[in-house]
């Protein structure tokens, strides 16, 4: 189990690896695929008397609040996030409060650049007083 595990974890990296180079071609298989995973589940579905229109719904919504997928799925967690912050929505704001984030942003990343820069020369040294000199 472990084996065939690990060879599929394995496709789907290299799967991945060669979609990601052709996003167009990535959405429409993975599109596809998302379509008839439905359609397959849509078919079992109705092959079961019982699941109504109604029961199914009610079935879905109990299985979606006992997984705590309800809300996050049909919301969004980044909506319920910016609603208690008391954000704006992106198109509620000036050019300028977008243009203040988008800076902000960017010093972030010029930070963050700044200590991987540092963390790779510390790195460079620590392997220089490691290895003696031949």
């Amino acid at each position: 189990m472990k084996r065939m595990l690990s060879f599929f974890d394995k496709l789907e990296d290299n799967i991945r690896a060669a979609f990601s180079r052709r996003p167009i071609i990535y959405a429409f298989v993975g599109g596809a695929a998302v379509v008839l995973f439905w359609r397959g589940v849509w078919m079992v579905a109705d092959t079961i008397p019982f699941l109504t229109g109604p029961v199914s719904v009610f079935v879905s919504v109990a299985i979606l609040l006992a997984m705590g997928l309800f809300v996050s799925f049909f919301i969004g967690d980044n909506i319920i996030i910016s609603g208690l912050k008391k954000e704006k929505r992106l198109d509620e704001k000036i050019a300028s409060e977008v243009k203040t984030e988008l800076d902000m942003l960017n010093d972030i990343q010029k930070r963050l650049d700044d200590i991987e820069k540092e963390l790779k020369t510390f790195r460079a040294e620590m392997r220089k007083d490691i290895v003696p000199p031949a």
